[in-house]
């Protein structure tokens, strides 16, 4: 599905019918300007997207634009105006926002999590735990946030995961399987111990997932493997305890808070006075 289309049907879930409240108001058909403007601190994302939603609403409508995604903004600062017909801003301004603060909080949050391992050599990874047909967008926004993706969907890497090595029946089972038919695509392993570890290198893989391993474990992890293999620390990842898996010295961490558990940022559309 296109953003376009995603668009098409938040505007129509919203609107529905008509937006009652603006109709009976009977504005008058003339152009007004309103301004974007942050209350809060963090890193804005997703304003293509909101800019987009109302021209949806009415291709007229302009959008200007003071600062881009990326950019850090701070509270109280004016970041774009819209100008149009009030009607038409008013219908665009929720789904517009909706948007806009939530793809703002998940690159702010990212920028947060990347800031605190900036002394190590780890790179921070999303997931797949994105809100259905928001994939996209979310992980554009890890982007924004100075994360980088891992991938995007179940077609372009092979994980095999905890269920997959008991379907198979064990990890180099598993392994000898997808080999029988890849060629192309890199191969990471989910390892829940040392043992799983070592079973999973010797079957020759691009890279390990470390699931839910202690810190100890990590160091050993690295300590041992380090340069044969890719690793990537997954589980029990959070502010809290990312900087500790950060020194262990893996490659990756993974973290799915970024794109579940974000707070959206706190922005606001008001109308200019006199409007």
């Amino acid at each position: 599905m296109s953003l376009d289309d995603i668009i098409k049907l938040a505007l129509l879930e919203d609107i529905g019918s008509g937006d009652i409240t603006t109709e009976y108001l009977e504005l008058s058909k003339k152009n007004v300007s309103a301004l974007l403007i942050a209350k809060q601190d963090g890193v804005l994302c997703g304003l293509q997207v909101a800019f987009m939603v109302f021209k949806a609403v009415d291709e007229n409508i302009k959008c200007i634009a003071y600062k881009k995604d990326g950019d850090m903004v701070k509270k109280g600062d004016s970041f774009a105006k819209i100008e149009g017909y009030s009607s038409a801003i008013l219908k665009g301004e929720r789904v517009a926002l909706n948007f806009l603060q939530r793809l703002s909080g998940i690159a702010s949050m990212t920028k947060l999590y990347v800031e605190k391992i900036k002394p190590y050599s780890a790179k921070l990874l999303d997931t797949r735990k994105t809100t259905p047909l928001l994939r996209n967008l979310e992980k554009y926004a890890v982007k924004m946030g100075g994360g980088f993706n891992h991938r995007y969907g179940l077609y372009d890497m092979v994980l095999i995961k905890e269920n997959h090595i008991r379907a198979a029946g064990s990890i180099s089972e598993a392994v000898k399987r997808i080999k029988l038919h890849n060629t192309t695509y890199k191969i990471e392993v989910e390892v829940t111990s040392l043992e799983e570890l070592e079973e999973a290198v010797k079957c020759g893989i691009d890279r390990v997932m470390l699931d839910n391993m202690s810190i100890d474990m990590m160091h050993e992890a690295v300590q041992t493997y380090s340069g044969k293999v890719e690793i990537e620390a997954s589980g029990n990842v959070n502010f809290a305890t990312i900087n500790d898996i950060a020194s262990t010295g893996v490659d990756y961490i993974s973290c799915g808070a970024l794109t579940h558990s974000f707070f959206s940022l706190d922005i606001s559309l008001l109308f200019s006075e006199g409007t």
